[in-house]
């Protein structure tokens, strides 16, 4: 994961990266197909010890474009968690009431308790990238909010959250690709949308967004990884290798027997 790692300091440097690369993985897809039904298993063990413990917590964000495979992602990775431990928070167009408090405010009130996994599908990097995309901010916010940005995720970091960042990497011709196919497919309709077309064509504003604020966002506490994801199979497999990884890093340990239920276990 090293190589998909976002060096805090550096340029993200996205145009250089592969999003068909495969050298993340020493095997073919059926090997990493196998490699993620392990993954899966253990995931669901230290999902269980996480909430158990119940002394961190674990965010992880999920960007990309239209169609680069966060609803995916979520679905197969989390696919035997146990769902009283883990949350989806997904950050649409503000509310009114949103629109009027700081964009960090309804930010705030997803994030994980202790114990808890919570997946931001699009999240608060939202605020600098289709608002800067679209100029429905100056850029004097924009620019602004890279450091509030940091300053939040480094408070969470502080008082024991763990962030897992990732930009779901997709070459343009796959995403073409994959629009054609909601297109073509019956069961695939409900989730084609015109503005879909309408952001495409917006694509070289937004790789120029995602990459400043990969850059300037991606910190010791709180790193992006840029998931080369023209590969279903591989994108799954380079994530869940990296919350596993991450989770067994955590000293975690399920608590002890109550002193007053020792008395049960007596009886």
């Amino acid at each position: 994961m090293k190589a998909y790692k976002v060096r805090p300091g550096q340029p993200a440097q996205i145009d250089r990266a592969d999003p068909a690369d495969t050298s993340g993985f020493d095997g073919d897809k059926d090997a990493g197909l196998r490699r993620l039904e392990k993954l899966t298993v253990r995931l669901e063990e230290l999902q269980e010890l996480l909430y158990a413990d119940h002394q961190q917590a674990l965010l992880i964000v999920l960007q990309g474009m239209d169609s680069a495979g966060k609803d995916g992602t979520i679905r197969r990775v989390f696919s035997g968690v146990n769902p009283e431990g883990v949350r989806v928070a997904s950050f649409k167009l503000p509310s009114t009431l949103e629109s009027e408090h700081d964009f960090l405010w309804r930010i705030h009130q997803q994030v994980p308790a202790q114990g808890e996994i919570v997946l931001f599908n699009r999240s608060h990097y939202e605020d600098v990238l289709i608002t800067r995309v679209h100029g429905l901010i100056p850029k004097s916010t924009w620019e602004r909010r890279y450091r509030e940005i940091n300053e939040f995720e480094r408070t969470l970091t502080e008082e024991g959250t763990t962030f897992l960042k990732f930009f779901l990497h997709i070459s343009r011709g796959e995403q073409k690709r994959r629009l054609k196919e909601r297109l073509d497919d019956p069961t695939k309709h409900w989730k084609f949308r015109e503005s879909d077309v309408q952001e495409r064509r917006l694509w070289p504003a937004y790789m120029e967004a995602y990459e400043e604020a990969l850059t300037k966002t991606s910190t010791t506490w709180a790193p992006w990884y840029i998931i080369p994801s023209d590969r279903k199979w591989l994108r799954d497999l380079l994530v869940s290798e990296e919350i596993v990884r991450t989770l067994e890093g955590f000293r975690m340990h399920y608590p002890p027997l109550p002193p007053e239920l020792r008395a049960a276990r007596v009886r």
